[in-house]
Order: structure tokens, then sequence, then C-alpha cells
């Protein structure tokens, strides 16, 4: 593949709709709105979601649940991530270092996949009860 000879697929680019140039155009007159109406006019047109005066749906249904905001704030790091490691001591911005966490995690949850055979010293991390005790069986600490 060169660059002089590269081009949409076949199908993609569509010409732009030409509409009022006559009869034979099959677009001419009323430009395929119709007649009459209020989408007929220039300028006519309603909000998204209108449904004539009637109440709409988004508000006819009920509010329920939420987003949470903090949702992605905590990191799961997995025991295999660990054991790659090359440091024995395994805090918050060591993760962030090695690049297992993403740089705007604010904590990180070690969960129990993958195997750990070394031991290390984790600082400030959370832990699930079976990750604490794999880590602990492969003679680690944990600090909070």
């Amino acid at each position: 593949m060169n660059l002089n000879n590269i081009q949409p697929a076949q199908g993609a680019k569509h010409y732009k709709r030409r509409v009022g140039r006559g009869i034979g155009s099959g677009l001419g007159k009323t430009c395929g709105r119709g007649h009459k109406g209020q989408k007929s006019r220039a300028g006519g047109f309603h909000k998204v979601g209108f449904e004539g005066g009637q109440m709409p749906l988004q508000r006819r249904l009920p509010k329920r649940g939420f987003v949470s905001l903090t949702r992605n704030d905590t990191a799961q790091v997995r025991l295999s991530d660990l054991q790659s490691m090359p440091v024995e001591t395994i805090d918050l911005l060591a993760l962030k270092q090695a690049g297992v966490i993403h740089a705007n995690a604010l904590s990180a949850k070690v969960i129990l996949c993958g195997e750990i055979s070394r031991a290390v010293k984790l600082q400030g991390l959370m832990l699930t009860k079976g990750a604490l005790a794999a880590v602990q069986a492969a003679g680690g600490s944990v600090a909070e």
C-alpha cells in the first residue's frame, strides 16, 4: 500500500443531495419535504423527545439508581502482576510507575487472580480475602 493509492471503501462516500433543481432530479418543487406542515417549513423543528405537548417518555418514567462518579477511581491488580514486578515493596506509586494501573487511579485493590510465589511487602493497598491469604502464604506482608 502506498500513500498515493489510498482511497475510501466502495460505497463509503456519497454525493451531497442537491434539492430544488427541477423535476428531472426527483427532488424538485417541494424538495423531498412533502406538502405543508411544520417539517416542510424553513426553521420548522421541534426538540428531541418532544411529543406534541404530551408528557415526554423520559419524564414519564421514574428515576432509578445512580451512576457513581468515583467508580473508576479504584484499579484492580492481579496477583500475577505483583509476581512480575521487580521491586520488593509495592505501593500505589510503584504500580503506576510499572504501568500496572492507570495514572489517575486513586487507590488499588489486589484480587485473587493468578499466583504469587515470592515474598512482597504491600503498602497502602486493599486486598480481597483470597489475595491476602495468598500473599501471606508466599511469605509476604501487608502494611496499612
